[in-house]
């Protein structure tokens, strides 16, 4: 008998859904032309993209001709700050961001930094929401650019976008969001929010991995990252992977059309996790409480390594993740949880379940039994759980 798997880790990825699949094999199949050809099968690409292109526009409250397809999330981001780096370069070489950012933001900005340009990275409360007082303080007459995330992808915790928008606009200065968690999973309006870029990424919401897009709010000059054959009105060059576009838009739409529904539900779910994980002795929600994304669950379990939570859940058909870096060569624990003030020692013991529309109540109920279960036979071969019991820890 197969074993059951119980997913759960959405933040990371998530599985193609069935519209997003049949959409890219029937552009692969059908309309496989390069957009940039002048005969006829060539153009038949052409009218998709840009069908594509106005369908995620449209997600956004955005214009058709904002949206610039790229590779990936990681992708969007290096152009989105690179790029404003470079045309802001003589304005000023001063960049804000927050202390909780994806590597795909923080390492982009340490690369910048090498090359002269100065960041500053404002504090978090314990709940991995940014100071505002603090990011408004930061603004100097150089600053060029706030990034902050729209929403954590190890915490979940959602930022207070248009809040941030808002400032940045006070200012004159301009705002990239990290969306690449957020998209598909709660409401974004680009103009509502005052957002002048944007990064996304399909694999996010049931689409193909490897596709992407920013968006760059017409006005704003982003110099290319990539140079070629000027695709993307030269603002991405190379062929634009038209079986990928596709299948993102047809996600994304279907995640909009469907997003309050599964908001609703999953949601709902998460709470249950939550509400009974938190029952295990010398455990804490981490990220906010309330304002969270709607399928993420994140935990610290004291006296346990993360990584061992997660290869004993592994073995009993659970795929989640840690929010600590001992699964890489580093021995830190993630910059996440110890920017919202917990204590090394403590941060190495996170666990991150992220669920979604395909969960079930079984899989959840399933998740509750098993993660005490682990979380105890852990703990009794743990000698730091010895003297935490003993009062020494």
């Amino acid at each position: 008998m197969a074993k059951r798997i119980v997913y759960a880790d959405n933040a990371g990825t998530t599985a193609m859904s069935r519209t997003a699949i049949d959409a890219m094999v029937e552009i692969m199949t059908n309309h496989y032309g390069n957009p940039s050809g002048i005969y006829s099968v060539g153009q038949d690409a052409k009218e998709i993209l840009e069908k594509s292109r106005a369908t995620v526009a449209g997600a956004f409250n955005a214009k058709p001709e904002e949206i610039f397809f790229t590779g990936g999330g990681s992708e969007a981001d290096n152009l989105a700050l690179k790029g404003i780096a470079e045309a802001k370069a003589k304005q000023g070489r001063h960049i804000i961001t927050s202390a909780i950012e994806h590597h795909a933001i923080t390492h982009t900005l340490e690369w910048l930094e090498k090359k002269g340009y100065e960041v500053t990275y404002v504090p978090v409360d314990e709940y991995g929401v940014i100071r505002l007082d603090e990011l408004e303080k930061a603004i100097r007459p150089d600053t060029i650019l706030i990034t902050v995330m729209a929403a954590n992808n190890e915490i979940g915790t959602i930022q207070p976008v248009a809040e941030i928008g808002r400032i940045a606009h006070a200012h004159g200065v301009l705002f990239h969001t990290d969306a690449v968690q957020a998209a598909g999973h709660m409401p974004i309006d680009v103009e509502a929010m005052q957002i002048d870029l944007m990064s996304i990424a399909a694999h996010k919401f049931r689409g193909p991995k490897g596709v992407g897009a920013l968006y760059i709010r017409k006005g704003v000059r982003v110099p290319p990252l990539i140079h070629g054959g000027g695709q993307e009105k030269n603002r991405r060059s190379g062929t634009e992977n038209v079986p990928g576009i596709y299948s993102m838009a047809c996600a994304l739409q279907e995640a909009v059309d469907n997003m309050d529904e599964n908001m609703a539900r999953v949601a709902a779910m998460r709470d249950r996790l939550i509400d009974a994980l938190l029952k295990i002795p010398y455990s804490r929600l981490t990220g906010h409480p309330t304002n969270r994304l709607p399928g993420t669950a994140s935990f610290i379990f004291e006296c346990v390594e993360g990584e061992s939570i997660v290869l004993s859940l592994d073995m009993e058909g659970i795929c989640a993740s840690s929010g600590s870096a001992c699964s890489s060569a580093s021995l830190d624990p993630s910059h996440v949880l110890l920017a919202i003030g917990l204590p090394h020692d403590v941060a190495h013991g996170s666990l991150r379940l992220s669920i979604g529309e395909e969960t079930t109540d079984e899989d959840v109920e399933h998740i509750i039994q098993v993660v005490p279960e682990v979380i105890e036979r852990l703990r009794a071969m743990s000698p730091l759980w010895e003297d935490r019991l003993a009062g020494r820890y």
